[in-house]
């Protein structure tokens, strides 16, 4: 069964309960009431007779039933002395009491009866003399009245709960294949996709954005929306690392190619077929890196680190690769605590520091400096290079990205991976890196990093 049907049966069911409920609640209180109307009838004619019956001191009944009662019609009356009926209005043509469990009845009793072929609701009074019970009077009136109006009305119901559950299952039809519409959009959406490949479509709707069904299809076309970055992402990843490794490849074959057609042992050849090997050998390395990364699997070995102290090995370490060629200068350094893996932040400071030294020209000047942020130790590295173009600036943290034009590749450069890794390992540090740049200026790079508690 498919869920407009189900939904469709699920109203009418609870539609239908609801007439019944109400029909069974009319149908008894329409009853009671009736029957409410026939006591209180039944009532006052006993109450009359009650009220005017006389007997002598031996419990002789001497006056029964006076005839200026004002009584109701289809009311009939018996009194009874003992198991003799003295009585009765109007003259009944048998001798039977109305209800005989009422004679010998103390208190007043209400009971549904049959006399003769009819049915009737009896009130049986008890007729007392100093305290003693003499006789007793039986009041009854025909309810053949009170039952064919409760068959009237339990067939009047029975039909408006019939026509009720007819309407309810057409408007529940139509109201339900409207609110599945969307739905069926959704499906039609994604099979076009899945025949088509295109994650550029998207499921219309023109309801509600704030109902079930709109936050539905919002939610479904930012999946498409996602799903169709992430495809993106992934097409141009693997022509990035195609492109990567074309590079490298095509100078190694190159190299090998070369010196077997020359048959000569060329030392410029296998450095630069150990150049290109160690290339690929980072380009692997950052790879792995990445997707242990992006897939939970690298951990972080967090714990108390001297920041202060960090900096200072990673400048002197820097200092060596920077050689003569560009400045590297320590500015302001406060004695600051994170709680962090050590390791990966040293590959941090490594990165933005050795991209500083990479890509600042010969004379050029970097400048690192570490101070307190509030609750942050905040790390500057600062170039006096080329700078990064604005249009370049929301995508350098991207995988394989580079400003070429800006940055002239060059044997030695890398893979567009660095800063990536950066940005992750900072983001994971519950910090923030940001990057300035002006063409022709210099590049800054800011790392916030909590401090330890």
């Amino acid at each position: 069964m498919s869920l407009r049907d189900r939904l469709t049966v699920l109203n009418v069911v609870l539609v239908g309960g609801l007439f019944v409920f109400f029909g069974v609640v009319a149908y008894v209180a329409v009853s009671l009431l009736l029957y409410k109307q026939i006591d209180d009838s039944l009532e006052a004619a006993a109450r009359q007779v009650v009220k005017q019956a006389n007997a002598n001191v031996s419990g002789q009944m001497l006056e029964v039933i006076a005839p200026n009662l004002s009584l109701t019609a289809n009311i009939y009356i018996q009194v009874w002395s003992g198991e003799t009926l003295v009585d009765a209005y109007p003259r009944l043509e048998f001798a039977e009491p109305i209800d005989p469990a009422g004679i010998r009845s103390a208190q007043a009793i209400y009971r549904n009866v049959k006399i003769g072929e009819w049915r009737a609701r009896s009130l049986s009074v008890p007729l007392t003399l100093d305290g003693r019970v003499i006789g007793a009077v039986q009041v009854a009136t025909n309810l053949d009245v009170v039952e064919t109006a409760r068959s009237n009305l339990l067939s009047v119901l029975v039909f408006a709960t019939m026509i009720g559950i007819t309407i309810a299952s057409i408007a529940s039809r139509g109201t339900v294949s409207q609110l599945i519409a969307p739905l069926d959009s959704i499906t039609a959406a994604a099979d076009q996709i899945n025949r088509a490949d295109d994650l550029s479509r998207r499921v219309p709707y023109e309801g509600s954005q704030e109902d079930e069904v709109g936050q539905l299809v919002h939610a479904f076309n930012q999946t498409l929306e996602r799903l169709e970055g992430l495809f993106t992402s992934q097409q141009r990843f693997l022509a990035d690392v195609s492109h990567e490794l074309r590079t490298p490849l095509t100078v190694i074959k190159g190299n090998v190619d070369l010196m077997r057609r020359t048959k000569e042992f060329d030392p410029e050849m296998l450095d630069s077929i150990e150049q290109e090997s160690g290339r690929l050998t980072r380009l692997v390395l950052d790879l792995l890196l990445l997707a242990k990364a992006e897939t939970g699997q690298l951990p972080l070995n967090k714990s108390a680190v001297e920041f202060d102290s960090l900096l200072l090995e990673v400048f002197n370490e820097m200092r060596i690769l920077a050689g003569g060629r560009v400045h590297l200068k320590l500015m302001e350094i406060d004695q600051l605590q994170v709680y962090g893996d050590r390791d990966r932040l040293k590959q941090v400071l490594i990165n933005l520091i050795a991209n500083a030294i990479k890509f600042t020209p010969a004379g050029g000047d970097i400048f690192l400096s570490l101070s307190r942020a509030s609750d942050h130790a905040k790390l500057i590295v600062r170039d006096t290079g080329p700078g990064i173009p604005t249009d370049d600036l929301p995508y350098i943290f991207e995988r394989f990205y580079r400003a070429e034009k800006s940055r002239t590749r060059s044997a030695a450069s890398g893979f567009g991976l660095g800063l990536s890794i950066a940005h992750w390992i900072v983001e994971q540090h519950g910090g923030r890196i940001e990057v300035n740049s002006q063409e022709g200026k210099g590049t800054t790079f800011a790392i916030w990093v909590p401090l330890g508690k």
